[in-house]
C-alpha cells in the first residue's frame, strides 16, 4: 500500500493512493497514521477494510495538497555520514559505528510545502535520504530481525543549516531541526511495496541540475544494521522515523560551498518512493 495524508495545514485526512494511481480518502475507518494505528495492526486491517470497501471510498481531490504521511512521530532518529563520499566531502572520518542524531518532529512539512530559510541563515542545505517507519515497538533487536519491525519506507529532504550544525558549538540538532526542515513523502511505501531497501536510487535536482545521485547499496551502514543499531539505546516506537543518511553532492562538498536561497527549487525522488518538490522562501 502507499498511504499519504491529504488536506490543509493541521487538518489532513488519511489515504491511500490504489495501483492505478487513484488517490481514496479512507477517514470512515482510520482518524490519522499515527502510533497509535501502527501499534494495534492499523496497517493489516486497513488492508482487509479495503478489499471490501475501496470502491466506495471518495476520491480525493487531484488538487488537494499531500501533506507529510504520518502523524507527527514521538522521534525522528537520523544517522549521521551513512555514505562515504559523503563523509569525505564533510571533511569528516568514515565511522566505525553509525552517527546518531535527532531532528525535532515540529520541522516536519509536506513532500510539496516550502522550506523557510531561517532567520539569519546563510547555510541552510539539502539532503535526500531514505526514510525508515518503524512499524512495531523495538528494543534490542537483532540484525537479522531487524526487517521485521519496519512499517514502510519513505522519501525525506534532510534539509540542514550548516552554521548552526557545524560551527555554533555543540550537537548537530540545532542545524537540523528548524520549521519545515523536514520535507517527508509524498507516500509511505508499506514494505511489500519495496523489495530491497539497500539497493535504491535515489537524486536531488536544484533548479534542474542534478546534485545527488547515488544508490542505498552506496551505505556504510544498511538498513538493518541501523535499526538494530538504533534498538540498542533508545526504544523504537510504533510510527517513529529513522532517516539513513544522505550521498555526496550536497551544498557544503561543493568548491565552493552552494547554499539555499529565495526561490530556488528542490526536486528529489527514491525509486518507488515517489518524488517531491520545494521551493525555498526566506524567513519573514
Amino acid at each position: 500500500m502507499k498511504l499519504i495524508r491529504f488536506g490543509k495545514l493541521n487538518s489532513e485526512k488519511p489515504g491511500i493512493i490504489l495501483e492505478s494511481g487513484k488517490k481514496i480518502d479512507v477517514s470512515s475507518f482510520v482518524s490519522d497514521y499515527d502510533e497509535n494505528f501502527f501499534t494495534n495492526s492499523g496497517l493489516s486491517k486497513l488492508n482487509t477494510w479495503l478489499k471490501l470497501n475501496h470502491d466506495k471510498c471518495p476520491i480525493v481531490p487531484e488538487d488537494s495538497r499531500l501533506g507529510p504521511p504520518l502523524s507527527r512521530p514521538s522521534k525522528i532518529v537520523c544517522v549521521g555520514l551513512n555514505y562515504l563520499k559523503h563523509a569525505h566531502e564533510s571533511g569528516m572520518d568514515k565511522p566505525s559505528e553509525p552517527v546518531l542524531f535527532f531532528k525535532a518532529s515540529s520541522s516536519i512539512i509536506g513532500p510539496n510545502d516550502y522550506i523557510i530559510i531561517p532567520k539569519g541563515s546563510k547555510k541552510t542545505d539539502w539532503e535526500v535520504e531514505l526514510a525508515v517507519v518503524i512499524g512495531k515497538k523495538a528494543s534490542y533487536v537483532k540484525e537479522k530481525d531487524a526487517l521485521n519491525y519496519i512499517a514502510g519506507y519513505l522519501l525525506h529532504n534532510d534539509v540542514s543549516e550548516r552554521s548552526y550544525q557545524l560551527e555554533r558549538s555543540g550537537q548537530w540538532v540545532k542545524g537540523k531541526s528548524c520549521d519545515t526542515f523536514a520535507p517527508l513523502g509524498p507516500f509511505i511505501a508499506t514494505v511489500d511495496e519495496i523489495k530491497d531497501p539497500n539497493n535504491l536510487n535515489l537524486w536531488l535536482k536544484l533548479n534542474g541540475k542534478i546534485m545527488q545521485n547515488s544508490n542505498t547499496s552506496d551505505f556504510i551502514f544498511n538498513v538493518q544494521e541501523i535499526v538494530s543499531y538504533t534498538s540498542q539505546f533508545m526504544t523504537l516506537l510504533p510510527g517513529d522515523i529513522i532517516s539513513t543518511g544522505t550521498p555526496s553532492g550536497v551544498g557544503l562538498g561543493l568548491d565552493p560551498p552552494q547554499y539555499l536561497k529565495e526561490g530556488d527549487v528542490l526536486e528529489l525522488g527514491i525509486d518507488g518512493l515517489g518524488v517531491s518538490k520545494q521551493i525555498c522562501k526566506n524567513y519573514k
